[in-house]
């Protein structure tokens, strides 16, 4: 997801031909290295150790040498998951063959003076306690058998030093073994990082792991699985069959894996995934892969499809480290909403099963999502994406679009789109695979570029720009009518009242709400005509009761909710600002849309060629 510098790699002409062979990103030999030589560049050693006598931390050592009588180091921000921790750093001290001190100056930066330029910075780094049950996958923690350790959450770096390579020493209990994307050296135990960028997006996966290989194009791929101490039994040849064929088909679209190699950093009781260069971590509860493979394989065919299109295909507004927060993006809608595209299809190529049965039946999911969202269709793909990563819940009021959702439906009438123009000849594909030859450097890309590709591969500049000042510049609602006839088709969509489980009429329980500490369950809805935003409630009403009854966390919010039946008389108390305020309604049902996607009449030669290719 980010740049280093500013550096056009090529520039893109409407109408020339589709590159056949793209030029090789390295301009010389010389780039064909792990570390740079520099007289000026300091040199870093991390050591990082676990005891497991105290589980609750980690302790990290980092050594320079070779550096300025003064460094900053900070605690890196990441652009999606920022959980700042810099809090959790304890007990930092610097030492020094001529002395050093050590001295916080902001949240996440701290101040090393070192006469000589050489010094040792040790600190522990604190667990934090876990707010759920559920773990997310990217989140540091130890137990008696194992952990995940290292990357942004672990490790400080030299503030205007991130090209300065870097070796990690891992000190971990007996039997403990290592599966990371950091590069492996002579010694298991020392890896080595060629810059802070690659050190900060190279989580460790330590413990009594579970391991299995396998390659793809001569390129190695690695399954690494932590199990919890009550694991359940699981087809262990069903995971990595599955994992490697949905490599093969995300290798096989885009031509060649752009990694050395790939290690999955799979977890027990853990939800939750998050890309990297050349790993992933990857929530894989062994009790859903004995019973519910499907869901796991889901999630993993997105994230692994971010290694290409989010990671070397990363946003302009993406760049080199930074402990401050970074901007947000416009561009998400293509870096999630075609990767969920295309993760749905690599599923059904690698012979997975999906969570709908056919394509067509997933585009119908898709178009009911986008119908019940208003948001969606209130706010531009652009916009979404801007506040889609680090934003408080509520920052587009009562709508929460998802950028996800409007990426993956622009993808697919962009796909038609193309197939039309071109005579199924191109595809979204072939859109995917130049934007990748010619951005997936320094530079990154933007709305603008995407434009200009799907221009040059449909060959129509004029309908290209007419779709991307329409549908994701703009808040325009997308007329799935118009691109489904490209492939004679027909979309119908019958709205009935919502039911249950057990088929009854359903109540209105769209709303939802989080906590921070110290406050009340502060509310949530994606719906301003759901019947909490009919009674005059809005996102960011701070829960007091409801019906009388105390509402002091989410879960207890989540509870009450779910008891109202329709036609109850609902009282909910609640704070805006500093006024207390009451709401009262009548709890009520709501209507869903049911899509019906079918071949048109008539269709032409053309158009059942469209389809034929699409399906």
């Amino acid at each position: 997801m980010r740049a280093s510098s500013v550096i056009v790699l090529s520039v893109l002409v409407l109408g020339s031909p589709v590159c056949s062979r793209a030029q090789s990103p390295l301009r010389h030999w010389t780039d064909a290295v792990d570390a740079r030589f520099a007289r000026t560049q300091p040199v870093l050693v991390y050591t990082l150790r676990v005891d497991t006598a105290d589980l609750t931390g980690y302790g990290v050592e980092l050594h320079i040498r070779n550096a300025a009588d003064t460094v900053r180091l900070g605690m890196i921000a990441h652009p999606e998951y920022d959980d700042r921790y810099s809090r959790y750093v304890e007990n930092i001290e610097a030492t020094g063959p001529r002395g050093a001190t050590v001295a916080r100056v902001d949240s996440a930066l701290w101040l090393v003076v070192a006469p000589g330029g050489e010094s040792t910075v040790r600190y522990r780094l604190r667990l934090p306690a876990e707010e759920s049950s559920n773990r997310s996958a990217w989140k540091p923690f130890l137990s008696p058998t194992g952990g995940l350790v290292g990357d942004l959450h672990s490790f400080m770096y030299v503030v205007g030093q991130t090209l300065a390579p870097a070796h990690v020493i891992l000190d971990l209990p007996p039997g403990w073994t290592i599966a990371t994307g950091l590069t492996p050296t002579a010694d298991p135990h020392t890896f080595f990082a060629p810059s802070a960028f690659v050190l900060a997006d190279s989580p460790l996966l330590v413990g009594r792991l579970r391991s299995w290989a396998f390659q793809e194009q001569g390129v190695p791929h690695r399954v690494a699985y932590w199990p919890a101490p009550d694991a359940t039994p699981f087809d262990t040849a069903s995971l990595v069959n599955g994992l490697a064929k949905l490599t093969h088909e995300a290798v096989t679209l885009f031509g060649r894996a752009p990694y050395r190699d790939f290690t999955f950093l799979l977890q027990d009781h853990v939800e939750g995934a998050l890309e990297h260069l050349n790993s992933v971590a990857l929530g894989a509860s062994s009790a859903g892969l004995a019973s519910e493979p499907a869901n796991f394989f889901a999630e993993a065919a997105h994230e692994y499809f971010h290694s290409w299109n989010l990671m070397r295909l990363h946003p302009a507004e993406s760049g080199d480290v930074d402990y401050r927060t970074p901007r947000g993006s416009r561009v998400l809608w293509w870096s999630e909403g075609v990767t969920m595209y295309y993760a749905d299809l690599m599923l059904r190529r690698a012979g997975l099963d999906a969570f709908e049965p056919t394509r067509r039946a997933h585009l119908e999911s898709l178009i009911a999502r986008y119908m019940m969202s208003p948001g969606s269709q209130r706010f531009s793909p652009e916009s979404v994406s801007v506040v889609a990563y680090g934003s408080k819940p509520g920052i587009l009021g009562d709508y929460f679009p998802s950028t996800h959702l409007q990426g993956e439906l622009i993808g697919t009438l962009l796909d038609f789109e193309i197939r039309n123009l071109t005579g199924s000849r191109r595809s979204l594909a072939d859109v995917l695979r130049l934007l990748s030859d010619r951005f997936s450097g320094p530079r990154g890309f933007t709305t603008l570029d995407v434009e200009h590709a799907v221009a040059e591969v449909s060959g129509s500049p004029a309908e290209a720009r007419r779709f991307f000042e329409r549908y994701v510049r703009q808040p325009h609602p997308l007329e799935f009518e118009r691109y489904l006839a490209f492939a004679g088709l027909r979309v119908s969509v019958k709205w009935d009242a919502a039911v249950d489980d057990s088929g009854r009429v359903a109540a209105d329980h769209r709303a939802y709400s989080w906590r921070s500490a110290g406050v009340a369950p502060t509310l949530l809805f994606g719906n301003p005509q759901s019947v909490w935003g009919r009674a005059g409630l809005h996102t960011g009403d701070r829960i007091l009761s409801i019906n009388d009854s105390l509402v002091e966390t989410s879960a207890q919010f989540t509870q009450a909710k779910n008891r109202l039946a329709i036609g109850d008389s609902v009282r909910i108390s609640f704070t805006r600002g500093a006024t207390t305020r009451t709401a009262r309604f009548l709890m009520t049902g709501y209507r869903v849309p049911t899509v019906h996607i079918e071949d048109a009449a008539g269709a032409t030669a053309r158009e059942r060629q469209v389809r034929a290719a699409w399906d």
